[in-house]
C-alpha cells in the first residue's frame, strides 16, 4: 500500500524548478508511505511516489519504469493484488522477464502486455496510473469496488491527480474551495460523499470500476465494470457450497505478505469468518496469528442495549479468543482520546467525517500499527449479504430514499436562511438516489421485492459501503496500516448480486445466506450471534465534552461555522436528545455534536473559502 500523486502538463512545460511543488505534494502522503519515497519527472509528466512496503521489500521501488523497444511506461501504484502469481505466469509464457516478485512488475509488466484491458484481469484493490512516455498519454484506473481512493482536478491541458486530497492542495493551481454542491455534500449527504465527487470545487474522484485516458483530447473516462443482473441457476445447496468457496479464497489469498499480518477481531459474524480462516493458515505453518479487538473504557458500566446495537463485544471477544490459537490484543479508548482524535480523522479523511466512528477506528489502527503492517477487516458483508436492518425490514426497505439517511429535512434546518434559500437539500439528494435506483442493474420479470432489493444492493454499494471504505482506507493509512477487505472481493459480490432473497435470509436471519455457508467455521453461538454494528461509547463523558467544544465555539462567537449553520439550531442541539440518526444507525446526538465539531476544524484547518 502507498500514497501516489502526480501531474501531467501536455504543453510539455514542467521542469526541476516545479519540483519543490511535488516534493510537498509527496510529504503529504507520507503517513500513507512512510518506508521510501521517489519522483520521476519529465517535460511533460511527475509521477510521484511514498511507499508503504508489504511485499518484494527490495524490489518493489517506485515509480517504477519499464523500457521496451520503442516504448518507455512509468508506474505509480497504490493496492493490492491478489492474482499476482497466475498473471506472473501468463505474463512468463507471453515472453516476459522479472527482476523481483512485487504484484507492482506484475502489473506494469500486465499493462504492457494488455494494454487498458489490464484491469479486467486484476483481481485486488488497487489505484494507479502509467505514464507512456513516448505518446505523452496516461492511463488511470481503480478497482472495481472502490477500496482505493483516486482523486483529480483538471487545470486546462494540466491534470493533477493523488491518493489524498490534501495531496492535491498543496498544487498551486488548487483551491480549498467550495461551492454550492460542497455545501450540500457536506449537510445533506456527508459524511457519505456522492460517488465522483471530491467535495472540494474542481476536485472529483475517479468512481470506483472506472479507468480513464489523460492525453491530447483530453480526459476520456469510462466504466469497465458494473454489477450486472444474471439468472441465478444454482440450487440453494449449490449457491451454499460455491459462497463458502468463494470467501474462503478471498480470504485465504489475502493472507500473502512479506511483513507482520493480523485480524481485527469484535466477536461478530465478519471478522470472526476472517480471523478463523486465517488462524487456520497460520497454525498449519507453525506460526500464531495476531487479532486486534476494540472496547472503550468504562463500557460495562454505561452500555445501553438497543435494536441496533443489542450487546457489547466483550464476552464474544472472549469466545473467540478460546476458540482460536491466536494471540488477542484488546485495546481499551478513553473518552478523552476520543475526542481529541475527532480533529485527526478530519485531517485523514480531508473531510468531515463519522464522528467518533472515525475517531477510534483512527486510534484502534495507530494501536495495530505497533504490532502488524497489514490487517484483515470484515467491512462489506451486509452489503453484499444482506445484514443490515434496511434490506430486512419491509417496511424500511420499501421507503423512499436512502435508508440511512432519512433526515434531510431535519439536516435542512441547520443551515442559514440565506444558504438554505439557495440550496435545495431535498431536491439535491432526490435526485442522487433516483440515479442510482435507474441506473441499477435489473433484469425483467422479477418480482417486486426482488427488484427492491437488487436496488437496495446497488444503493449500498455506491453510497452506504463506500462510506465506510473511505473511512478504513484513510484511517488505517493514517499509520501506515494497510487494511485488506475479503469481502470486497468483486467475483463475491458479482455472484451475490443475483442470488434471490430467500437464500440470503436463511431461516429468516440475516446473512443467513453466509451463516449457512460457513458451517464448521465457528461455534455456533458465534455463527449465529445476532449483528451488532462497530462498537462506540456510551461513555456520557463523551457527550459532555463533546458539548463543551461545541458550546465554547458559539460562545466565542467568530468560527466559520456560524457563517453556514444557524445558532439557534446548534444550540437546540445541545439540548437535545436527537432520535433521528444523522447517518447510518449509531450517529445520534453525541455523534451529530461531534459532526459539527469536525465541520468546524475542517473549515479553520484547510482555510476553505466559500464561493457561491
Amino acid at each position: 500500500m502507498c500514497g501516489i500523486a502526480g501531474e501531467i502538463n501536455l504543453q510539455g512545460s514542467l521542469d526541476a524548478e516545479r519540483l519543490p511543488v511535488w516534493q510537498a505534494m509527496q510529504e503529504k502522503l507520507r503517513r500513507r508511505g512512510p518506508d521510501d519515497r521517489d519522483i520521476y519527472y519529465d517535460h511533460q509528466a511527475a509521477l510521484i511516489h511514498a511507499r508503504l512496503a508489504v511485499v518484494d521489500i527490495a524490489g518493489g521501488h517506485q515509480p517504477m519504469r519499464l523500457a521496451l523497444p520503442g516504448r518507455t511506461l512509468v508506474l505509480v501504484y497504490n493496492g493490492e493484488l491478489y492474482n499476482t502469481d497466475e498473471l506472473r505466469q501468463e505474463l512468463l509464457a507471453a515472453g516476459h522477464h522479472f527482476r523481483g516478485h512485487s504484484d507492482t512488475e506484475v502489473l506494469l509488466h500486465g499493462y504492457a502486455e494488455w494494454g487498458e484491458q489490464v484491469v479486467d484481469r486484476l483481481n485486488g484493490i488497487f489505484a494507479f496510473a502509467v505514464w507512456e512516455v513516448e505518446r505523452g498519454r496516461l492511463f488511470a484506473a481503480r478497482d472495481r469496488i472502490g477500496v482505493k481512493p483516486f482523486f483529480y482536478a483538471l487545470r486546462g491541458d494540466t491534470l493533477i491527480f493523488g491518493s489524498e486530497i490534501k495531496s492535491l492542495l498543496e498544487h498551486p493551481m488548487v483551491r480549498p474551495q467550495i461551492d454550492r454542491e460542497g455545501l450540500a455534500e457536506i449537510f445533506f449527504i456527508g459524511p457519505g460523499r456522492t460517488p465522483g465527487c471530491g467535495v472540494f470545487r474542481g476536485i472529483a474522484e475517479l468512481p470506483a470500476g472506472c479507468c480513464a485516458v489523460f492525453d491530447a483530447d483530453g480526459w476520456q473516462q469510462r466504466q469497465y465494470w458494473q454489477l450486472q443482473d444474471e439468472p441465478h441457476n444454482d440450487s440453494f445447496e449449490q449457491t451454499v457450497e460455491k459462497v463458502r468457496w468463494l470467501v474462503e479464497d478471498a480470504i485465504q489469498r489475502q493472507l500473502v505478505s512479506d511483513v507482520p499480518l493480523g485480524t481485527f477481531l469484535s466477536g461478530g459474524l465478519d471478522s470472526s469468518l476472517i480471523s478463523a480462516v486465517a488462524d487456520k493458515y497460520y497454525a498449519e505453518r507453525g506460526e500464531r496469528l495476531q487479532t486486534f479487538s476494540v472496547t472503550y473504557r468504562n463500557n460495562e458500566k454505561y452500555f445501553v442495549s438497543s435494536k441496533f446495537q443489542p450487546g457489547s463485544d466483550e464476552e464474544f471477544i472472549r469466545r473467540m479468543n478460546d476458540y482460536l490459537h491466536a494471540e488477542n490484543h484488546l485495546i481499551v479508548l478513553d473518552s478523552e482520546d476520543l475526542v481529541e482524535a475527532l480533529f485527526a480523522a478530519v485531517e485523514a479523511r480531508d473531510l468531515p467525517g463519522m464522528a467518533d466512528v472515525d475517531a477510534s477506528l483512527l486510534l484502534f489502527c495507530r494501536k495495530i500499527k505497533e504490532y502488524v503492517t497489514v490487517a484483515l477487516s470484515g467491512e462489506c458483508a451486509d452489503e453484499i449479504f444482506g445484514g443490515y436492518p434496511w434490506y430486512r425490514d419491509p417496511e424500511v426497505r420499501s421507503r423512499y430514499g436512502f435508508p440511512w439517511a432519512q433526515s434531510t429535512a431535519w439536516r435542512m434546518g441547520f443551515l442559514r436562511q440565506d444558504l438554505a434559500a439557495e440550496i435545495d437539500g431535498a431536491a439535491y439528494v432526490d435526485a442522487r438516489y433516483r440515479q442510482t435506483v435507474q441506473q441499477a442493474d435489473v433484469r425483467p420479470g422479477l418480482s417486486d421485492e426482488e427488484r427492491r432489493l437488487r436496488e437496495m444492493m446497488a444503493l449500498n454499494l455506491q453510497w452506504f459501503m463506500q462510506t465506510l471504505l473511505d473511512r478504513k482506507d484513510r484511517m488505517s493509512m493514517y499509520s501506515g496500516l494497510e487494511v485488506r477487505v475479503p469481502f470486497c472481493d468483486y467475483r463475491i459480490a458479482e455472484y451475490l448480486y443475483s442470488v434471490p432473497w430467500a437464500y440470503k435470509d436463511w431461516q429468516g436471519r440475516e446473512k443467513g445466506l453466509l451463516r449457512e455457508a460457513m458451517r464448521g467455521w465457528l461455534p455456533e453461538d458465534i455463527l449465529w450471534r445476532k449483528k451488532s454494528p462497530y462498537p462506540k461509547t456510551h461513555d456520557p463523558a463523551y457527550l459532555a465534552a463533546v458539548s463543551a467544544r461545541l458550546r465554547a465555539i458559539l460562545d466565542e462567537g467568530t468560527s466559520p461555522l456560524l457563517e453556514l449553520v444557524r445558532r439557534d439550531a446548534l444550540e437546540a442541539l445541545l439540548v437535545s436528545d436527537v432520535r433521528t440518526p444523522w447517518y447510518g444507525q449509531l450517529m445520534l446526538t453525541p455523534q451529530t455534536i461531534a459532526y459539527f465539531l469536525q465541520v468546524e476544524y475542517w473549515l479553520r484547518h484547510y482555510r476553505v473559502e466559500v464561493v457561491l
